[in-house]
């Protein structure tokens, strides 16, 4: 049984990890039990090989994106918009999971978490924040992006796709 309310559910627009496995990227639907909060991410993220853990790209409400990265032991989260903290449960885990206080001001949007969380794939903490900065981008295009970026964009496009 999830944490999350139906409507929290309902709202996510993308939730897939995405793993390296023998140089090959391999996608895979994270299943809503999976959703609770950060943790039950990580968790799940473990059940996948991979040669450099594994990332779960999450899309929500058309407004924010969360990533997760699982190595092992190591989990590394970011959180494109830390005002959606107060109103969201994934994205209250993720700021509790970083175990900061956010000072929240609705009209500034403003990541939280490790930007450089995909840097040793070729996406740089200042790729990723402009990345995030850019307003033109919906969450599954800022997702998409990401995918680019690190190797899987046609396989992510093809989720999408499906």
């Amino acid at each position: 049984m999830s944490d999350l309310s139906d409507a929290e559910i309902d709202a996510i627009d993308v939730a897939v990890a995405a793993y390296r496995d023998e140089g090959t990227w391999n996608l895979a639907e994270l299943p809503t039990h999976a959703l609770d909060d950060v943790d039950a991410i990580a968790h799940e993220l473990r059940r996948y090989p991979g040669d450099n853990g594994a990332l779960a790209l999450i899309a929500i409400d058309e407004d924010f994106v969360i990533l997760v990265r699982a190595q092992g032991t190591l989990v590394r989260v970011l959180l494109s918009d830390a005002t959606a903290a107060p109103e969201w449960t994934l994205a209250r885990s993720v700021v509790d999971h970083l175990g900061v206080h956010v000072e929240i001001d609705e009209d500034e949007e403003a990541p939280a978490g490790a930007l450089d969380i995909l840097a040793d794939l070729g996406l740089s903490a200042t790729d990723m924040s402009e990345l995030l900065d850019d307003l033109d981008l919906d969450p599954e295009e800022v997702l998409a992006e990401i995918a680019d970026a690190v190797g899987f964009g046609d396989e992510f496009d093809e989720y999408l796709d499906d």
